[in-house]
């Protein structure tokens, strides 16, 4: 269960984007690596949506340009030879595997919106929209089953935006993959229609920062 309190860290100075290899570290002071993190926290604050990362692991956020996300070696993965896997490259070529079942060493992304009651939205739907992905290689969110077999959530290898279905009140985990060592900025946005009102509403977009290590 959520703390009720909420704790939120200022933000760095942010260096504005201008090309895909801008390091990591000149926008970002938090090191996240392992742990249970709500890559993408969704708040309803004073009319409108937060966006934030939540670190389950000492109850605390931190706004997106703060935090630097890691994929430690030990994510690194041999693709399937399975055609169902085809969307993360060639049979045995390498992907790094943030996985939806924790994995103690490595960090466990998950989309909470825990803080928002229900009722404040339409059905209580949200989206989760990724509108871009910048980095060396592609990168997609997807969920398996208890056979193995991925659905896709979000995929930067066949256009975007995307869109992922959540709830107020929800939590999903699932896999967040990259298909190559790198630098990767990941923005998404969040919308949902006010109940009271049905007025959409959305927020602003939101970039992460992903490092991931060979």
């Amino acid at each position: 269960m959520r703390k009720p309190y909420r704790v939120v860290l200022s933000a760095a100075a942010v260096l504005a984007l201008t090309a895909v290899a801008v390091p990591a570290t000149a926008t970002t002071s938090v090191v996240l690596d392992q742990g249970h993190v709500d890559v993408v926290g969704i708040a309803w604050e004073d009319n409108a949506f937060n966006v934030h990362v939540h670190d389950e692991e000492s109850a605390t956020e931190y706004t997106p340009a703060e935090v630097q996300l890691v994929a430690k070696p030990g994510s690194k993965v041999a693709v399937p030879d399975d055609p169902a896997y085809s969307f993360l490259g060639q049979p045995g070529s390498s992907a790094w595997v943030l996985p939806q079942v924790q994995d103690a060493d490595l960090l466990w992304p998950g989309i909470g919106s825990e803080e928002i009651a229900s009722g404040v939205f339409t059905n209580d739907a949200l989206k989760v929209i990724l509108v871009g992905v910048y980095g060396p290689a592609d990168f997609s969110i997807f969920t398996t089953d208890a056979f193995g077999a991925p659905t896709r959530l979000a995929d930067s290898g066949n256009g975007l935006p995307d869109t992922i279905n959540t709830t107020a009140g929800g939590h999903l985990h699932a896999n967040w993959a990259f298909e190559a060592a790198g630098t990767y900025k990941v923005k998404f946005k969040v919308r949902g229609t006010l109940a009271a009102t049905g007025q959409t509403v959305t927020s602003a977009v939101a970039t992460y920062t992903f490092k991931v290590q060979a």
